[in-house]
């Protein structure tokens, strides 16, 4: 896997049903909005562009690369005070490993497509907390266990896209050390921390030390396609060189405590300024995950999933509706015999004239629902199949 690890930063829904399978300008719809961009710290893809590391959105500013970080610009909102300092990062110790995990990723389907990030072990069966900009679009998890070195798969519990956390279930685990979790409260400004993460996806921890420089921030994230910019809120803002890779790691307090989880950085300048999502408010969602509490915001699990890749250009200009490049082996559309030429007009019998009408009628429905699906074939004959929605990759 290379080494452009996306950079951490939220996510949120980016809008409309980008999720490269290929280089040929298709798109995969599932019940999710998905992205089509990387974050800084997040994941990254070896192939860069839409191919690789298509899960979310960058800090503006953060830097500039090939399917990676780039974007220009910065913006942000709260009271920022004080000065912070930050140094080079070194080898994590042995106590900075407990209960942190590496993570790593296949993206849509497409295993020249991967990504990395980090994780924080919430208890000793398994569940793992992360940023859901780290999983988002994943069809297959790798988790490693940074005090064991023991691998796991694991499986999307439950994802939160507008708040960026998301929770894994590592498959047969048992015994493992967990994190240990501030409850003193957030960190005030001034304080030592030290992120810890999966530094550029290397699979090697880093910690970085820091210092806190602002709390309660709000900061504005821009994909890197420049198509669309989402919001997080109620930051720990702190000078700490947080990179590439270090999305979903703790950052511990001088106790060695976690604080916060790193979800965003950007940098205009030699210094970086990194953005932490305050432990109390990941851990509150985590605890709705768990308890398998869905919302506005919370998927439990896996999306729905229609299984068809949309071409860039219809066919058939003339028709409207969503045209298919193809399908995804093994699911619905393609049990359904639904093939690259075919153009998607309705859904349960209301038309659909575009990639986002097709994704909100998708995400209406759970995994496992039947739909009716109103197509026109290459000849432009009309036809409706029914559809058994499956499981698509990490909302």
């Amino acid at each position: 896997m290379g080494s452009g690890v996306a950079a951490l930063a939220i996510i949120g829904a980016a809008g409309g049903t980008a999720l490269g399978l290929s280089s040929h300008g298709t798109t995969t719809t599932s019940s999710q909005s998905q992205g089509s961009t990387t974050l800084p710290g997040g994941g990254s893809g070896t192939s860069g562009g839409t191919g690789g590391g298509t899960n979310g959105f960058t800090v503006p500013g953060y830097g500039s690369g090939s399917g990676s970080d780039g974007s220009s610009g910065s913006s942000g909102s709260g009271s920022s005070s004080g000065t912070g300092t930050q140094t080079a990062a070194t080898p994590a110790t042995t106590a900075q490993k407990k209960g942190v995990v590496t993570i790593d990723t296949v993206m849509n389907y497409d295993t020249s497509s991967q990504a990395a990030g980090t994780g924080m072990i919430l208890t000793s069966d398994g569940f793992v907390l992360t940023n859901n900009h780290v999983v988002q679009g994943a069809t297959s998890i790798t988790v490693t266990d940074e005090t064991t070195g023991k691998q796991y798969q694991a499986e999307v519990v439950g994802t939160d896209a507008t708040h960026d956390v998301a929770v894994l279930k590592l498959q047969d685990a048992s015994g493992l050390s967990t994190v240990a979790l501030d409850d003193d409260g957030e960190p005030s400004t001034g304080d030592a921390v030290t992120d810890v993460g999966n530094a550029e996806g290397t699979g090697n921890l880093v910690a970085a030390a820091g210092t806190v420089t602002a709390l309660d921030q709000d900061i504005q994230v821009q994909s890197e396609s420049g198509t669309g910019t989402e919001s997080l809120q109620g930051l720990i803002q702190v000078a700490a060189q947080i990179v590439p890779g270090d999305s979903g790691g703790p950052v511990l307090d001088s106790e060695g405590e976690v604080v916060g989880m790193a979800t965003a950085a950007s940098s205009g300048s030699a210094e970086v300024t990194g953005y932490a999502i305050p432990i109390t408010t990941a851990k509150a969602i985590a605890d709705k995950i768990l308890a398998g509490e869905s919302s506005d915001t919370i998927t439990i699990g896996l999306p729905a999933f229609l299984g068809v890749e949309v071409a860039s250009t219809a066919t058939s200009p003339t028709t409207a509706g969503v045209p298919v490049a193809g399908t995804v082996d093994g699911s619905g559309a393609a049990a359904a015999g639904l093939v690259a030429g075919d153009t998607i007009t309705s859904l349960d019998g209301t038309a659909v004239a575009s990639n986002d009408a097709l994704t909100a009628a998708i995400r209406a429905h759970s995994v496992g629902d039947r739909v009716q699906v109103g197509y026109t074939d290459a000849s432009g004959a009309a036809h409706t199949v029914t559809v058994t929605l499956t499981a698509g990759p990490a909302a």
